[in-house]
């Protein structure tokens, strides 16, 4: 990021920094600052795409119970992980694996105090080094599950 240069106009600037007989200052010397904004996760990058998504941090564990492309075959083995949902809406979740996931799998999903199980379809993936951002929406209606203040 670019350094931000400043200047001092006006009477208080540090002796020696005055341009003599002009009432004007030179820069002291150039200076770099880290931005206050915070670095946006790959979750909130695609939780742009999803207006109502409010941040939450709920840790679930998932099963994946059915995969897409292996669905009916034998040998399509469950998959589990444990993770942490970034956002969420009233009928979706959004979060980081490291399982590679696929459009339409179907996840079952449970946090440890059984306030939250159920099943959800991955409806957006999003593949990077590592780790996979997914979006799941539920199957059925689970009320409540995300209240908004």
């Amino acid at each position: 990021m670019p350094g931000l240069a400043w200047r001092t106009v006006g009477r208080g600037c540090p002796q020696g920094y005055k341009e003599k007989g002009k009432g004007r200052h030179r820069l002291a010397q150039q200076g770099t600052a880290q931005s206050r904004t915070p670095q946006t996760s790959p979750v909130a990058e695609l939780a742009r795409f999803f207006p109502e998504a409010t941040p939450v941090r709920i840790p679930v564990q998932f099963t994946r119970s059915r995969n897409a492309s292996n669905e009916g075959r034998p040998g399509s083995a469950a998959v589990e992980e444990s993770t942490v949902i970034e956002f969420g809406t009233s009928r979706e979740v959004l979060f980081a694996c490291t399982t590679p996931l696929e459009f339409a799998d179907v996840l079952r999903l449970h946090n440890a105090d059984g306030s939250l199980d159920t099943e959800a379809s991955v409806v957006a993936v999003q593949y990077h080094p590592g780790t996979t951002i997914v979006a799941a929406r539920f199957l059925t209606s689970v009320p409540n599950w995300i209240v908004k203040s």
